[in-house]
């Protein structure tokens, strides 16, 4: 009787021990092959992050002249806009200048360091704009929305409700030429982060431009 409850406790215990081995074996293979597809979702990850960066760097002659094109473009709406702090009458135009300011810098040094990654050209930095009087707007006059020498130290010369009015009247043509510029890369570039910037300046210019026409009476 004895022998007999042995046997069926050995049993009982060799039962339990193959059961746990094929539990364990079972983890293992579940683990490896848990670890094999996060190693293959891994890799694919960064093949996918190193496509997206190969075509986020993929650029046209398009994206290099929306680039050195409105460098210059914003720094010109800088300087103006730095005028309106000394010379403005108006809160609202005072505002919108510390806004313009605020966007456009940004931009500018953005856009610079695309130039620098692509090997091409950066328009000087204008950092002394505003601070050289006669300085020379003509190198960019021809460029859509852009002001000449003469319109320039109008700006300048001008103070109170007068610099508010050609303030306006000026940035709303500066703005357009803007949107003019942007609105064709949206079209015809490559670089994504490019077309993205082109998208927020017709975007956000566009709004500026209806804000500035109320503030002139036009609307």
């Amino acid at each position: 009787m004895r022998n007999t409850r042995h046997l069926t406790r050995r049993a009982t215990l060799t039962a339990t021990a193959v059961t746990a081995a094929l539990i364990l074996a079972a983890c293992g293979n579940d683990s490896g092959s848990a670890n094999s597809g996060s190693g293959h979702e891994g890799h694919g990850s960064a093949s996918s992050s190193a496509s997206a960066e190969v075509a986020a760097g993929a650029h046209n002659a398009q994206d290099v002249s929306f680039a050195q094109g409105m460098i210059p473009h914003h720094q010109q709406a800088l300087e103006m806009a730095k005028l309106a702090a000394g010379r403005a009458s108006s809160a609202k135009v005072k505002d919108l200048a510390a806004r313009i300011e605020k966007a456009q810098d940004p931009e500018i040094q953005t856009m610079s360091g695309w130039l620098k990654s692509w090997g091409e050209d950066v328009p000087a930095s204008d950092s002394s704009m505003g601070s050289m009087p006669g300085m020379d707007h003509s190198a960019h006059s021809g460029m859509s929305g852009m002001m000449d020498s003469e319109d320039m130290d109008k700006l300048e010369k001008a103070s109170g409700t007068d610099f508010d009015t050609m303030f306006l009247t000026m940035m709303v043509d500066h703005h357009k030429g803007a949107v003019e510029m942007a609105t064709t890369e949206k079209s015809k570039g490559k670089y994504g982060p490019a077309t993205a910037m082109a998208d927020d300046i017709v975007t956000a210019q566009t709004a500026e431009i209806t804000e500035m026409n109320k503030l002139l009476g036009k609307n």
